[in-house]
């Protein structure tokens, strides 16, 4: 089965097109090798994919029929990617929380506050 079919099967894409455009940007790659969306996937490949700035390390236990439902996912594939890297993802989420981009929308109560806390700082001097 096609590396872009097959990681449509198990759901790790939405559409097989998302897919072939992941294969395309290189980021997946099979036992060490970046992928073409044609190259075949055989059990006991090793699937590195790059999604939401996670690598994923995946095993093919099986080649599946066809699409599947989201329980019988893990009949086809184990997931071996490190605790690290989703714990990475949560702390790169707090921080894009905490600081907004310069010019983007009004400032929020916390900003205004900030803002009149510093200029009464300016105008005491």
């Amino acid at each position: 089965m096609r590396i872009d079919k097959f990681l449509w099967c198990v759901r790790y894409y939405k559409t097989r097109t998302i897919a072939t455009e992941a294969c395309k940007k290189g980021h997946i790659k099979i036992n060490g090798q970046v992928a073409k969306p044609s190259r075949e996937v055989f059990a006991t490949d090793k699937i590195e994919l790059r999604k939401n700035q996670i690598n994923y390390q995946l095993t093919v236990l099986d080649i599946p029929p066809s699409r599947l439902g989201a329980k019988l996912v893990d009949i086809y594939i184990k997931d071996t990617t490190p605790k690290e890297a989703f714990e990475a993802q949560e702390f790169l989420k707090y921080s894009k929380d905490y600081y907004r981009k310069k010019g983007v929308g009004r400032p929020t109560k916390k900003d205004r506050r900030d803002i009149d806390e510093f200029k009464d700082e300016d105008d005491a001097d």
